[in-house]
């Protein structure tokens, strides 16, 4: 189905008052393109999309009894901030920048309004971070079909008349989008944190557009020609402590990944899970990984560390950690080696704060994918398997101990939480040194081309075919 033949027939829906179907058909079609290796980081944005968007909710807002303005007399001297949120949860850059820009701001209301578009949030998460904060709530949406959120969602916004409006939707959530029209007359921004994939929101004029890394503000303003602003990822300082002895202390590597399964296991040219185990054979030492991973990708590293004569405690694998930066330091990591095919930023960010030197791999077509720019400028990128196996054989304490400074020096002159504070305080006189776009990346698109229709081809279409299928059947299994 293509762009106008969906935005056809969700105007049909929209003349038959059928608000609940709109908003549907705009969330399958992205869901459909994000679900598609061949389109992550090609296909960012849509300006038709996002125009159904505000048909919809310009149709709705005129159909919705207008609420009572609440107020608190408790905290009315207050600013409020709203932040527009398809899910809370533990993992995702979207819940830690939210975090970020809450911290930053503790003299103000904060309150965070949730779709509940693509799984529930997580409330235990939520009363961890800020059960004891009288100036920070949470709100869902009632579980119903999508028209009714809409409603929540326009109707909760007239009734607060936050100060400032964030919009931190995930790809897919088409009722975030359509709620925040001109017309409710709100001051906001949109939060460019869905920056692999098409999303939802990304055009949309009369939001302030802020992207948060170096290769995502320069693609947004050059190519797909938007006004926005740079705001870089912060995260909290953790304390760097340098090592009191020498690195690579048993005489072997301690190397490190942090990221779950939807950052590694998808279909690319070389596959972290045979690489890491031919990597553990190289060093001799061992390689922490941080992260959720599927059982068949342990089975997978496990069964090729067997075949080269490994012991299965090389590969450490931790499933879920509260601090990557803690965990790098216990275990004493020497470098850190950059997710791929998909980079992790906030993560990126966090290991330089720890003073970690980083291995950033160039990925085959996508700048935005590859996060060089987010690295200090003297870390070393690879292609190929035995571009990155030769530099981990040739790395030496001296080399990682300057690293661990520069990544360290990095970190402190990007990313520190103070530069956000510095933002929220005067956004209007905000200015940063934005990184050029490193001359160190040209994309392989004919290489890809050739390994997707050779890897990505039948079998891989007669399975989306079976998934999408699956999805059908279990939406109407729950009546929606």
């Amino acid at each position: 189905m293509s762009v106008r033949s969906v935005i056809r027939s969700a105007e049909t829906a929209l003349n038959a008052n059928d608000i609940n179907l709109a908003l549907r058909l705009a969330h399958d079609f992205v869901e459909r393109i994000i679900s598609d290796p061949i389109c992550t980081s090609q296909v960012f944005s849509s300006f038709e999309m996002d125009q159904l968007c505000l048909n919809i909710g310009r149709r709705n807002l005129d159909n919705l009894t207008v609420p009572e303005r609440q107020s608190s007399s408790k905290l009315e001297k207050r600013s409020t901030i709203v932040y527009v949120a398809s899910r809370l949860q533990r993992s995702g850059g979207h819940s830690r920048l939210i975090q970020d820009f809450i911290r930053s701001q503790p003299e103000k209301n904060h309150l965070i309004l949730s779709t509940e578009i693509g799984g529930c949030s997580d409330i235990e998460f939520f009363s961890d971070l800020f059960g004891n904060k009288e100036n920070v709530r949470f709100l869902r949406a009632p579980s119903e079909n999508f028209h009714a959120r809409l409603n929540w969602l326009q109707s909760t916004l007239l009734s607060i008349q936050p100060n400032q409006t964030y919009l931190f939707n995930h790809h897919q959530d088409s009722v975030a989008v359509s709620a925040l029209v001109p017309e409710l007359d709100l001051i906001g921004s949109f939060c460019h944190h869905g920056d692999h994939h098409l999303c939802l929101g990304v055009t949309m004029c009369h939001l302030k557009h802020i992207d948060f890394h170096p290769m995502g503000f320069h693609h947004c303003r050059n190519t797909l020609e938007i006004e926005n602003i740079y705001l870089p990822l912060t995260f909290e300082d953790k304390k760097y402590v340098p090592l009191e002895t020498d690195f690579m202390q048993g005489g072997n590597l301690v190397t490190a990944t942090a990221a779950g399964w939807n950052k590694i296991e998808v279909p690319y040219y070389i596959s972290y899970l045979d690489i890491i185990p031919r990597l553990l054979k190289e060093t001799g030492g061992l390689h922490v990984h941080v992260g959720r991973l599927t059982p068949w990708a342990l089975f997978r590293i496990y069964k090729q560390m067997r075949k080269h004569g490994i012991k299965q405690d090389r590969f450490v694998y931790i499933k879920r950690s509260p601090s990557v930066w803690k965990t790098l330091q216990e275990y004493k990591v020497d470098v850190y080696l950059s997710s791929f095919p998909y980079g992790a930023g906030l993560t990126l960010i966090e290991v330089m704060g720890a003073g970690i030197p980083v291995i950033i791999h160039k990925h085959m077509y996508s700048r935005i994918l590859s996060g060089l720019e987010l690295a200090y400028p003297d870390a070393f990128r690879w292609s190929n398997p035995e571009e990155l196996l030769s530099h981990l054989e040739a790395l030496r304490p001296e080399k990682l101990k300057k690293e661990s400074g520069l990544s360290r020096s990095h970190y402190e002159q990007y990313h520190q939480p103070k530069i956000l504070k510095n933002y929220f305080s005067r956004p209007e006189a905000f200015q940063i040194d934005i990184p050029e776009l490193s001359r160190d990346f040209s994309p392989r698109l004919d290489e890809w081309a050739y390994f997707a229709a050779k890897r990505l081809g039948f079998r891989y279409v007669a399975l989306k075919y079976i998934i999408q299928n699956l999805r059908k059947l279990r939406r109407t299994l729950r009546g929606s």
